[in-house]
């Protein structure tokens, strides 16, 4: 490594120190030369002086340099740490592979090698959802997939995709497929939308909401062609304009988005109601977690999701985002720099960006 670099992540490893972030946890160790002792990045113990302070890759170098395990934070038992998401990845293919079976937490430990309160820990920080989670979201792919293909056998898709009952399939629908099964067979036929435009400092915005989030969020020159695109995407639903005065919950959407968009809010948490498959929920979760401001490349989101082949599917997966601001694609660029594409324009992407980074000053 060169001086250079090697200097940027010494200052990198200090700072993680100082905040004491516990998501470097693995990553690396420091040492105190004054007390012997080497701890991790998140330890709670007073923070040592930085000329005391040295950094080890892994406990094993710290206890070849003659340190002690911290026996507050206890260093040496995150030992593996750092192979972490190859562990987790690695669960995620046998969730895809017993999809039409009850796995435990215990069985998924078993397999990692963790307790199961660790398990569901570390496959969070990894993967962005719980081993319920993405189970579920695996069964819910092959019920959308075996109805499209039996759409006359609604039963025995939910007995196919591992429900032991109607019931059961009814009970895990949430808002990620924001339809009950018998609407999601009739395309959405039963299922309300309000929806209400207004102008904003990056152009006109079209909001369209069920009673459970934001279903459609786009930007147009007209209402009449953002109408028609929403009702494009929702051909069976019952499509109408909001009630005045609008529903409490919908005032607070609205309100969220033009604070965002008035640059006096850095950042959304709104609830959403659409589809999505499990590749689209992994990187639609990564994008809520950058930091208003920041960007990343479609090479980093599908790094970050444990799926570095898979740039090209990452940027698929923005382009199909209904939802713009609650699921910030706006954050991702191209390798090069670049702006890249924006499917409501690149300058709005860039306007965005420039007003969460004002908001965060």
């Amino acid at each position: 490594m060169k001086s250079e670099d090697a200097g940027q992540q010494m200052e990198a490893r200090w700072q993680a120190v100082l905040r004491k972030d516990g998501a470097q946890d693995g990553a690396f160790v420091y040492g105190v030369l004054t007390t012997g002792v080497y701890c991790r990045p998140g330890c709670a113990s007073r923070t040592p002086r930085r000329e005391n302070v040295r950094f080890f890759n892994s406990p094993a170098e710290a206890e070849a340099a003659g340190l002690r395990a911290c026996k507050r934070c206890k260093p040496d038992a995150c030992q593996g740490r750092a192979e972490a998401p190859d562990r987790m990845w690695a669960l995620c293919r046998y969730l895809e592979e017993h999809a039409d079976e009850a796995v435990t937490l215990e069985q998924l430990g078993e397999r990692a090698g963790l307790s199961p309160h660790h398990l569901q820990r570390t496959f969070k920080r990894v993967v962005g959802v719980s081993p319920k989670q993405y189970a579920e979201h695996l069964r819910m792919e092959r019920f959308k997939l075996s109805v499209k293909r039996n759409s006359k056998d609604v039963t025995g898709a939910i007995f196919d995709a591992g429900y032991s009952s109607l019931s059961r399939l009814y009970e895990k629908v949430d808002t990620r497929l924001g339809m009950t099964p018998m609407e999601y067979r009739g395309g959405g036929a039963g299922v309300e939308i309000s929806y209400a435009a207004e102008m904003t400092p990056v152009g006109l915005m079209m909001v369209g909401a069920t009673d459970r989030g934001l279903c459609f969020v786009q930007f147009g020159d007209d209402a009449d062609t953002l109408l028609g695109e929403l009702r494009k995407q929702y051909p069976k639903a019952e499509v109408h304009a909001m009630a005045k005065p609008a529903p409490a919950a919908f005032g607070e959407w609205m309100a969220g988005l033009n604070e965002y968009l008035a640059g006096q809010r850095p950042d959304l948490r709104l609830p959403v109601h659409v589809r999505a498959t499990a590749f689209q929920l992994m990187v639609w979760n990564h994008l809520q977690r950058i930091p208003a401001g920041e960007v990343q490349s479609y090479q980093e989101v599908a790094q970050a999701i444990g799926q570095p082949r898979a740039s090209r599917a990452v940027a698929r997966a923005c382009a199909s985002n209904n939802v713009a601001l609650a699921i910030p694609c706006h954050r991702v660029i191209r390798g090069t720099g670049e702006m890249g594409g924006y499917r409501w324009g690149v300058g709005r992407k860039r306007a965005l960006l420039h007003l969460e980074r004002s908001a965060g000053q």
